[in-house]
């Protein structure tokens, strides 16, 4: 296996682990649902939400058919992206696309067992108020972000 499988492979599980763990943990460990919202900084909080559609709450899905069109569709992506991941040999866009695989398999993952993605870190200063997300909200972010500058970078080879 070459180094980037490696790299790509490793960097989708611990996305994978690590956002489904700390989900678990606040919702059965700490039994946030219970519990409550609490303060981390004067800026952010954990709180609980449930988001039935992708990204910025859009696409709300309030039906079975369309919480399993959710998951099929974040199934066929990571299938699409990790087959992409798998030929690519540049190490910045197998990390990226693996960030992207880590966040799809585990926001896939609570559509199938909970209905919903569990959300629950919520950024804001004073009266403004930023979406509420989770880990693998930010690995996927940072994913793109990762895709799009190498696809911008002068003399960046062109692959898919």
């Amino acid at each position: 296996m070459t180094a980037p499988r490696r790299l790509g492979l490793a960097v989708v599980l611990v996305v994978f682990l690590a956002d489904q763990a700390l989900k678990l943990w606040l919702l059965f460990g700490l039994r946030l649902a219970e519990t409550g919202p609490f303060a981390v900084t004067p800026f952010m909080n954990i709180v609980l939400a449930w988001n039935r559609g992708i990204s910025y709450g859009l696409f709300q899905q309030g039906t079975d058919i369309g919480r399993w069109a959710l998951v099929l569709i974040s199934i066929v992506a990571a299938i699409w992206l990790g087959r992409w991941m798998w030929r690519e040999e540049r190490s910045l866009t197998v990390g990226s696309l693996a960030l992207i695989v880590g966040g799809a398999l585990g926001n896939g993952l609570d559509r199938a067992v909970y209905g919903a993605v569990v959300d629950f870190v919520h950024l804001h200063w004073g009266s403004f108020s930023w979406y509420i997300f989770n880990i693998a909200d930010a690995a996927i972010v940072v994913g793109v972000v990762g895709l799009l500058y190498e696809s911008f970078r002068p003399g960046a080879e062109k692959s898919a």
